[in-house]
């Protein structure tokens, strides 16, 4: 099985920047791509960002293009997303997820998640 921990939220005010980092161990190797999911107080969980693990291509959400990135360290196991520019909206609960294989089009696809990472932005 695959485990991902979560860590590196907190709170900042706006207009700031953190950066998030989970830590996978077991076996990875079936798993396509990797994301990051957020989910605030009485709304759906959105994807924020994936990335394919072979190859690198990334997908961000509209709401974040241009103030996060998703990256990876494949060496260590480990995924990333630096946020600058936080916004109010941004807060919520932050997982990390690895696809069951190689579909990576929606939250459907993904079967190994965290235990989620707070990320609370106040204006």
């Amino acid at each position: 099985q695959v485990q991902l921990v979560e860590s590196g939220g907190g709170s900042v005010q706006a207009g700031g920047s953190l950066t998030l980092s989970c830590a996978a161990s077991g076996y990875t190797h079936s798993s396509n791509c990797m994301g990051w999911f957020r989910q605030a107080p009485g709304k759906e969980r959105e994807g924020v960002a994936s990335i394919y693990t072979g190859g690198g291509t990334t997908y961000y959400a509209d709401s974040v293009k241009g103030r996060f990135t998703i990256s990876q360290d494949n060496a260590k196991n480990t995924l990333y997303l630096q946020m600058n520019s936080l916004k109010p909206e941004d807060t919520a609960m932050y997982y990390c997820a690895a696809s069951y294989g190689a579909n990576c089009q929606g939250i459907a696809d993904f079967g190994y998640w965290g235990q989620g990472t707070q990320v609370t932005v106040s204006s």
